[in-house]
């Protein structure tokens, strides 16, 4: 399995207890909780927003303690990209059990967080966005 690559990142798992999840793990998580938010790191070397996002992460938790973060695990993040439909990274993606609330990608104003999840949490779920088929022409 693929290291989360930063030590940012690692303390929401090491230090924080959030689970590290995985496709194998992700179904019981979403299944056992209310509310989640779903941590996509993608390569935080690439990604530095990542970083920021894994400061940020704990004090929204601290303000939404009805929702349970979860990181996951950088091997499963590609393949579970396509379910919930974001196409840039970092992303912060919301559940209500195993259904789709909405997500919020990149690094946001602190006052943008806490309109939007407020927002989010009270919303009835959605299907997620489609990333879409690419077309290739020949």
């Amino acid at each position: 399995m693929m290291s989360t690559t930063t030590p940012l990142i690692d303390r929401l798992h090491q230090e924080l207890n959030y689970p590290l999840l995985t496709l194998k793990t992700l179904n019981n998580f979403l299944q056992e909780n209310e509310l989640t938010v779903l941590f996509f790191t993608e390569d935080a070397t690439r990604f530095a927003e990542s970083n920021d996002v894994a400061i940020v992460l704990p004090e929204l938790a601290s303000v939404f303690p009805e929702m349970k973060p979860a990181v996951i695990a950088r091997d499963d993040e590609k393949k579970l990209q396509s379910m919930y439909g974001f196409t840039s990274w970092p992303a912060l993606v919301f559940m209500r059990r195993d259904k789709y609330l909405n997500a919020i990608t990149g690094i946001q104003d602190w006052s943008h967080y806490l309109t939007e999840i407020k927002q989010i949490l009270s919303s009835q779920s959605s299907r997620p966005k489609s990333i879409g088929i690419p077309v290739v022409s020949h």
